[in-house]
Order: C-alpha cells, then sequence, then structure tokens
C-alpha cells in the first residue's frame, strides 16, 4: 500500500486543499482536509502576484507561513487518521502560483518544499510546472494527465473542466492523446467583483449573478481579448485577467448596475469555455466539472444550456469529489515522479517530449 498526500492552493487563494491517497492498481481517496486562507496572508499572495517593493524578502516570507499553515494541515490529518508520517510515501506539493508567464519562460510558486520536509518528516515533491516550461511548454495545465488516468475509463468522448480561478479543459478520447488547455478566467472576476462591491469572497451558487442581466456591449468588449482567439496550448493567470483589466473594459461602457456586470462576467466564464471546447473537440458526449465552480449552480445550468447535446455534471456522478480533484492531482504527480513515469503531456502543454516532473526533497 502506498499513501500520498496531495496539497494544493489554487489562484482562488481562498485555502489550503489537502488530500490522501493509495496509489495501487488504482487510485483510491481516503481522507481530506481543508484549510481555510489567512485574510493577511491572502491579502500578501495577491500582492505578490504583481511587482512591488522589497518582493523577494515578502515572498520568502509569505512561502513560510504558507509552509507552515500546509504543515499543520497534514498533522490534523494524519492524527484523525491515526497515521505516523512514516507511513506516507510522499507529499505531492503544488505551492501557491505568484506568477505565470511561460511565454516569458518561466513560472513562480512559492512553497519552499525543503522547509515542508523538515516540519512532517515526510519527504515532499515540489515545483512540478518548472520542467515543463524548461522543456518549451506552458507549464500549465497539469491536471489533464491525471484526469486521463481518473476518468479514461468511461469510454465516451469526454471533456473534464475544472473551474477555479481560471478554468481549464481535459479532452479524453479513445486511442486519442489527452489535450487540453486554459480557457480563461473561472471564478477570478467573479470573485475580484463581488468582493469590490459587497465585500463578500465569492458570488454563492452564483445568486448575484443570476439576478443581473447579460451586458452585449461589455461581454464583447470582454470576449475581445487576444487570450480567447488563441488555441492550444495556452495557460493563463492573474496577469493577465485581473481587476485592472476589467476596470479598463468598463471605462469604455455607460454606467452599468453592479449584478449586470456580475451577470456579464459569469457569461464570460461560461462562453470562453465552451467556445474553445467545441473548437477542440467535435460532439462532446459529456461534460465533468470539478473545482468551486461546480458548486455554481448559475454557471452549471448555463453551461448546459449552451450544451445542450451533451450531460453537463459534476464529477461526483463518477464517485469523484469535484472538491478535492486538484489535490488528488499532486498526489498522483509526486507517485510518479518517485517511480520515473512522466507527469506532463506534450500534447496539452507544448514541451518538446514528456517529461518527469517535480524535485525531490527527502525527510
Amino acid at each position: 500500500m502506498a499513501l500520498y498526500l496531495g496539497v494544493m492552493s489554487g489562484t482562488s487563494l481562498d485555502g489550503l486543499d489537502i488530500a490522501l491517497i493509495e496509489q495501487e492498481q488504482r487510485l483510491t481517496l481516503l481522507a481530506t482536509h481543508y484549510i481555510p486562507m489567512p485574510e493577511t496572508l491572502r491579502q500578501t499572495l495577491l500582492g505578490l502576484c504583481s511587482s512591488g517593493p522589497d518582493e523577494i524578502a515578502r515572498a520568502a516570507l509569505a512561502e513560510a507561513e504558507w509552509v507552515r499553515l500546509a504543515a499543520q494541515g497534514i498533522q490534523h490529518l494524519l492524527q484523525t487518521r491515526q497515521l505516523q508520517p512514516q507511513a506516507i510515501r510522499a507529499i505531492g506539493s503544488h505551492g501557491q502560483t505568484i506568477r505565470h508567464e511561460p511565454a516569458r519562460g518561466f513560472t513562480v510558486q512559492i512553497g519552499n518544499p525543503a522547509l515542508l520536509a523538515e516540519l512532517t518528516g515526510i519527504t515532499v515533491v515540489g515545483d512540478f510546472r518548472r520542467r515543463d516550461v524548461a522543456a518549451g511548454g506552458q507549464g500549465a495545465p497539469l491536471a489533464p494527465a491525471f484526469h486521463e488516468t481518473l476518468f479514461e475509463a468511461q469510454g465516451e468522448r469526454l471533456a473534464v473542466l475544472n473551474v477555479g480561478g481560471f478554468s481549464n479543459l481535459s479532452l479524453i478520447e479513445r486511442d486519442t492523446p489527452v489535450s487540453g488547455f486554459d480557457c480563461g478566467p473561472g471564478n477570478v472576476l467573479l470573485d475580484a467583483w463581488i468582493s469590490e462591491k459587497q465585500g463578500h469572497g465569492y458570488d454563492a451558487n452564483g445568486a448575484w449573478a443570476a439576478s443581473g442581466q447579460v451586458v452585449p456591449g461589455l461581454l464583447n468588449s470582454l470576449m475581445s481579448d487576444p487570450f480567447f482567439a488563441g488555441t492550444g496550448p495556452k495557460s493563463t493567470g492573474r496577469e493577465v485577467f485581473n481587476l485592472p483589466w476589467l476596470m479598463q473594459h468598463l471605462s469604455k461602457q455607460p454606467t452599468l448596475p453592479d449584478q449586470d456586470v456580475q451577470a456579464t462576467l459569469l457569461e464570460v466564464t461560461a462562453l470562453s469555455i465552451v467556445s474553445s471546447l467545441q473548437a477542440a473537440q467535435q460532439k462532446t458526449q459529456a461534460l465533468l466539472v470539478c473545482g468551486g465552480g461546480a458548486h455554481n449552480g448559475t454557471l452549471m445550468k448555463r453551461l448546459a444550456e449552451l450544451l445542450p447535446n451533451a450531460r453537463v455534471s459534476s464529477t461526483a456522478v463518477c464517485g469523484v469529489d469535484p472538491d478535492w480533484v486538484e489535490a488528488m492531482a499532486f498526489a498522483w504527480l509526486a507517485h510518479c515522479c518517485l517511480e520515473g513515469i512522466a507527469g506532463n503531456r506534450p500534447s496539452v502543454t507544448g514541451a518538446q517530449g514528456l517529461r518527469i516532473l517535480g524535485a525531490i526533497y527527502p525527510a
């Protein structure tokens, strides 16, 4: 029995997901633990997503705080399962992305795997993305290889959609290499706008968006961004889609009701997903959704409306909790690294070939 832990902290910056898996002939999720992101740390991490004074020191201090939080969560999970650190073969730690600019040859995730190994007494595999970037790839998304492993037995023309801060697709068909790419903003603009106007962290169930009306002029302006016209391999982040980007587009519009802006942002998320899916995979039979967006009823309804010939559902219909897919993926990637198995897919990232991802920090 090989046990692995996966630690994932996504672009939504809402918290840390920790998943315990057993990796034998098939993968089994055994336990989970969620830690909300402290607001002071969240604001620090947001600030590190753009240039600022003394950012090297600020990043070093922030990642130490992030690691201590992750270590506390890991220790709590092990205690509840009555497991000793020696029982865990490795932790797969994604770290926290603060910059992602593969066109300029870099992606940065902070998370100090050496400190995490020291605090937990468990071998840590981290720094998964940079090897793919070094090989000419985007370094993201990395989940499609895991989605293929997890869902290929469905035997359909299948798409797996992760909606976190940003949305990405994995396209899975029998006898065809998995493909995938980022679609654009998932929750990042929705969260930013409701935070700006109402002080909430997110739009629960998409209720505020549902109360508004889509504004065609604003929608067309937002969808004119060159990112949406590109085809995969492609990835994106807060460097492209952020509140100042939205404000720039709003400055060209008449004054709009706040809820109409939210409704239009949700339509951007839905349209960018569906248009890129239809361009890349013909006659999709099923769309499985994971990540926080799976809980946004308004978004799920809109996706179903835009894809009338596909079954749109949460990954829960396949027995996989949508909240833990990404953390499971990095536990699995730690397994791949230790076993010498390639974790990237050139058809997804554009890398020059298959690569073993991650750097190992022994306990």
